[in-house]
């Protein structure tokens, strides 16, 4: 007898669900932190999860398609300079997800315990992460269709409601301005504007 395929049904967070993590990412550490994942994206839709990433200012994390991207951004649509890494909270991501395995999914290159808040980092903002120095961009950081169809509509409007946007809980963009390797692990350190 021949077996039928199962289909598997994810379940997505609930606003309510989403709200209810709020007191804990506003516990997040607002000058050190740790880096909890290091993810490069080596092709559309691919991710690798790094015990080592190295970071450098012509190609952002070595390996990552960043380099590939084209921008909406910029004015000849090549990557934009100010879009080459991003980070995501730990407890944002474990709010939409705990299953840490669907991490990587979001598409951001650095999953950090940090206060990502625009208030904490505001734009100019260096930090040291692992041996390498980022400094946090003007660009906004939202989600997209691919984010919806894997973490829920709710999730978007979370992330992109006017307390989801006060927090960063989508992320925050950085460049990369002093090379070097991260690790998971690694501190984060908040240095100046």
């Amino acid at each position: 007898m021949a077996s039928s395929p199962v289909a598997i049904t994810l379940t997505h967070a609930t606003l309510d669900e989403l709200a209810a993590c709020l007191p804990d990412i506003r516990q997040a550490p607002t000058d050190h932190g740790v880096v909890a994942m290091v993810v490069r994206r080596p092709a559309e839709g691919a991710r690798d999860v790094l015990g080592e990433g190295m970071f450098s200012e012509d190609d952002g994390l070595a390996g990552d398609t960043w380099r590939q991207r084209r921008s909406r951004r910029s004015a000849d649509g090549s990557p934009h300079p100010d879009m080459q890494v991003t980070l995501m909270g730990t407890r944002a991501i474990r709010a939409i997800t705990p299953d840490e395995s669907r991490w990587p999914l979001a598409g951001d290159q650095l999953i950090v315990d940090l206060d990502l808040t625009y208030a904490n980092l505001p734009p100019g903002t260096r930090l040291q992460v692992g041996q390498a120095i980022l400094q946090v961009t003007d660009q906004p950081h939202t989600g997209c269709d691919k984010f919806i169809a894997r973490f829920g509509v709710d999730a978007m409007k979370w992330v992109n409601s006017p307390e989801g946007r006060a927090l960063n809980l989508r992320g925050i963009y950085a460049k990369v301005v002093a090379p070097g390797a991260v690790r998971p692990g690694d501190t984060v350190r908040k240095l100046a504007i």
